[in-house]
Formats: structure tokens, sequence, C-alpha cells
């Protein structure tokens, strides 16, 4: 059998109806979690996270069998390809998820980092420490396997978690959250620092959530981002679209931009770090499109092309203003010829998510412009798009990919769920000995 193309939105906007669900008793629960989460010395917390993978480890024929149920379901749904792709769960992949866990632990404790020590005067003393965040709200379609890379941040950053996934992988994430709370009792630690939601009609409770909930981190369609962003007080962090693009410059190695622009498409097309659009520069379109299109077809790909690319590739169908807009999440991709490297960034800048934008050149000098001059939290040079992922950058794992300009920016991890606090210590001190025509002056001796 095979998955239908047709969408079915599984975090689709709540009706106004949804607004009497309750969940403050599980906030609040959340919250208290959280607070014993925050005060653990890092050995604990590491102690925890491995405890998770046992768990996880320990119940992994649940966990696929699970899987195989919400897979099931979702090729009777007619659930759309891309969600599909992402829904599944494999023994490898798996494996995968647990081996991230683990590499969680190893990563350095981001809470307590002295960021200031400063002197403002003789026995007054400021510090800005790194703390957590509270309580995020992570809401998001598909890919259960996220429910372990976000909650194994949440443990190591000190941050409790409230988890929405869509309908079509409940049962995977009933089974993962159900492991997951088994390792945190293992330990010692309250269970409720890691919670799942399960019906459609909690996503509107959680936005309201203000006060209890600290960040909210969608990961859904463009639609579903929007509509979170639209209706909730609490900071959002989060991507809409992951339109992509590899542009090949007059001074590429064929070869080179060949490889890289089918492990950009082919590896994990319905991944947020896939190509949608080619862009190739006029110089050097009539030999390299040729052996791209057949390396890419090869694949599965089917190619849609301007009236210059068609010129090139007359078989291929014609690409449609829409096409330069959509994010495909299949074996579909556009291709552009332009004329300079200035006309490539251009067409990024007006199609671009702000995603990850990659250049393929031999050219330092042009490579370094791309980099300077495009607009993305990702920008590479002779390298696959698909390396933009918290797992690749060694942040081991990521809750997700933030596109905004502020940051966190890009694959964000550990570094992304941490905010400060300033400790003032003195002796007495007042600010009256600091002011008027008699003030004494600050210090103002940095001591880190």
């Amino acid at each position: 059998m095979t998955v239908s193309q047709v969408a079915t939105p599984s975090n689709s906007e709540p009706s106004q109806a949804d607004a009497a669900v309750d969940l403050l008793p599980i906030a609040q629960s959340t919250r208290a979690a959280a607070q014993q989460l925050a005060s653990l010395p890092t050995a604990d917390k590491n102690q925890a996270i491995a405890a998770i993978a046992e768990a996880l480890w320990a119940d992994r024929e649940t966990i696929l069998q699970a899987n195989v149920a919400d897979c099931e379901a979702a090729i009777a749904d007619n659930l759309a390809k891309p969600l599909y792709g992402r829904l599944k769960l494999d023994a490898v992949k798996l494996q995968g998820a647990i081996a991230g866990v683990r590499d969680v632990a190893k990563l350095p404790d981001p809470i307590g980092v002295v960021q200031i020590h400063r002197e403002l005067d003789q026995g007054l003393e400021l510090k800005r420490i790194s703390s957590p965040l509270g309580v995020l709200g992570v809401i998001f379609e598909s890919r259960p396997d996220a429910v372990m890379q976000i909650a194994s941040l949440a443990v190591k950053s000190g941050n409790g978690v409230i988890l929405k996934g869509g309908r079509e992988a409940v049962r995977s994430c009933q089974a993962i959250v159900t492991a997951i709370r088994q390792g945190l009792a293992a330990v010692g630690l309250h269970p409720d620092a890691v919670q799942l939601l399960t019906t459609r009609e909690e996503t509107r409770a959680l936005l309201a959530l203000e006060g209890y909930v600290d960040l909210i981190i969608p990961r859904g369609s463009n639609a579903f981002v929007r509509f979170v962003q639209d209706h909730t007080r609490i900071p959002v962090l989060g991507h809409a679209d992951g339109i992509c693009h590899l542009y090949v410059d007059q001074a590429a190695d064929v070869a080179k931009a060949i490889a890289i622009a089918v492990d950009a498409k082919v590896g994990y097309p319905s991944a947020c770090n896939a190509i949608e659009t080619l862009l190739v520069h006029r110089a050097i379109a009539a030999q390299f499109l040729p052996l791209a299109a057949q390396a890419l077809q090869t694949q599965g790909v089917e190619l849609r092309g301007d009236q210059a690319a068609q010129t090139r590739l007359p078989t291929i169908a014609a690409a449609t203003a829409e096409d330069w807009a959509t994010e495909y999440s299949d074996l579909i991709l556009a291709v552009k010829v332009v004329d300079s490297l200035a006309d490539a960034m251009g067409h990024i800048e007006t199609y671009g998510s702000r995603h990850t934008e990659a250049i393929a050149t031999e050219d330092a000098q042009a490579a370094e412009t791309f980099r300077r001059q495009v607009n993305a939290a990702g920008v590479y040079h002779n390298c696959s798009t698909r390396f933009a992922d918290g797992f690749r950058y060694g942040f081991g794992a990521e809750v997700g990919i933030s596109t905004q300009t502020m940051p966190p920016r890009g694959p964000v991890g550990l570094e992304g769920l941490v905010t400060y606090k300033y400790h003032l210590v003195g002796d007495g001190h007042i600010v009256a000995t600091y002011a008027g025509a008699a003030a004494q002056p600050f210090t103002h001796q940095d001591l880190l």
C-alpha cells in the first residue's frame, strides 16, 4: 500500500470550544517537577538521562509495535506522504534516537554557568548565572523520535516539558513517554517533569497557559505554526517553511555539486533541511544540468524547471511561480537558471525561508559573498543542507530549528532552553551611596 499525497493536518486549528479544557493541574504539576530538576547537580541529571535511555531500550518492542499501529492507521487515513515519512520509526531509527539521548548526558551542563562576575564596588559583587526557562510546551506533527530528543534536552537543562503530538503519532508518543516517565521515577525524580497531551482540544488550552508555560515550540506545517504564533501570549520559538536552496555557481566542481544536490534532495526529502530549489548559473548550465538531471531522476526525483532549464532538459515539466514558494517535502525539485551570484541571492531573498542555503563553487570570494549576504540560519559552502541538524552540529539533539533572526537561531539545543539571572550580593550597600553630589564611584571591575 502507498501513502496518499492528501494532507491530513494533525494539529489543525482548534475550535472555540477547545478553551474549555482545563490543563492547569497538569501545568502546575509540571512546574513543581521542573523546580526539582532545576536544583539537581549535573551528575544527577546525567543519571536521569541514562535511566531514560535504559527504559526506552527496555521498552523498544512496545514502542515499535505502537508505531506500526500508528502507521497502519495513517495509511487508512490517507496521511500525507511527507508526514508518513516522519512518522515511521523502525528499529534502526529508534536505536539512533536512544543513542542521541545518551549523547545528551555527555554534553556540558548549561545550568549554573557564571557568564559575568563583576565587582560594582568593594563588597558588592554581581554575577549573571545561567538558569532553566521553567516549563516548555512543545507541539509537533508526526516524528515520535522528537519526543526522545526534547525530553532529554529538557532534563539536561532543568526544564519541565508538556508535549502535544499529532493524532497520527499518538500510540508511539504514549509508549515513548511512558518509558521516559519510568526512567525518571527509577532515579527518584517526579515523572510529571515530562507530560503528554493526546487530544486536539488540548492545543488551545496549552496556548492559554501564560504564567505556567514559559516557551512554546511548534513543529509542524506553516499554517499551524502561524496559528500558534497568533493565538498565544507565551513566547514562541519555531520555523514555518523549510524552503532551502542549492546554488551551483559558474565556478562549481560539477561532480561535487551533483553529489551535494542528490544528498540534499534524496537522503530524506520530507526533512525541513532538504533542498526544494536548485539554482544553476547560466555559464555552467549546459554542462551541469544534463548530468545532474540524470543523477536525480535515477533516484526518482521529479524535476520542474523554468524556460532556460527546460531548454537544457526538454522532458521536464514547467515550473510555475508557486513552485518557487513551495516546500515539497517530497522527491520534487524546482530548477532555475540564473545569470549571476547576485541573481541567485535575489531569488533566495524572495523565496527562501531563512532556514539553510548552500552554494557549490570553487571561487572562495563568491562563497564568502554568499555566506555574508544571504540571510539564513545556515549558510553553507560545498556541503549538503542536510547538515542542518542539532545532532550533526554536536548538540546531542535538538528541540527544533528556529528561522527567526533573534537568537536562538538554527538547530536549537541546550543553549536555546536556558535563560539567566543576575545575582547581586552586598553587605548593606544602598543606592543612595552612589547618587548625588557626593556620590561614590563604582569600581566596575570584572572578576571573571
